[in-house]
């Protein structure tokens, strides 16, 4: 199976698209992913300055776009959107700043036709950096 680029399965796009690579992939089961931060990314200059640190929320953003890939990859989900409805459990655990990798790993744990939930993990180096249980609602994209 040939893995999509990330632009050409999620509606985001830059600066709001937080997956370089798809990695891994079985639809509607689980996805996996890459974040390359550069550290050019707008973000580093406030936050912090003098020690430039990723956003947990957007460490977060990261692990649902992985999400809804594994989601709309799957058929049935063809023409939606999944938008968040909740967050739990999330855990911050390592900082992660410029140069590093972010690898991003969900799983689908229930679906339904009209929302569903997923948990997910993101690292740098093999180190748990952050985790999160995600749930979200299923819509129609237009």
């Amino acid at each position: 199976m040939m893995l999509p680029k990330p632009e050409a399965v999620l509606p985001h796009r830059a600066p709001f698209l937080f997956v370089d690579e798809v990695t891994a992939l079985e639809p509607g089961v689980s996805a996996s992913g890459v974040w390359r931060l550069t550290g050019e990314e707008a973000f580093f200059g406030g936050h912090f300055p003098g020690r430039p640190t990723l956003p947990g929320v957007l460490m977060c953003e990261a692990i649902a776009q992985v999400g809804a890939i594994a989601l709309l990859t799957d058929d049935r989900y063809a023409g939606k959107l999944p938008l968040f409805g909740g967050l739990d459990k999330a855990r911050f655990r390592r900082q992660v700043g410029p140069g590093d990798e972010l690898t991003i790993d969900v799983e689908m744990t229930r679906l339904s036709a009209r929302a569903g939930k997923g948990t997910g993990r993101a690292g740098v180096d093999g180190e748990l950096a952050t985790s999160c249980e995600l749930m979200f609602v299923i819509v129609d994209a237009q």
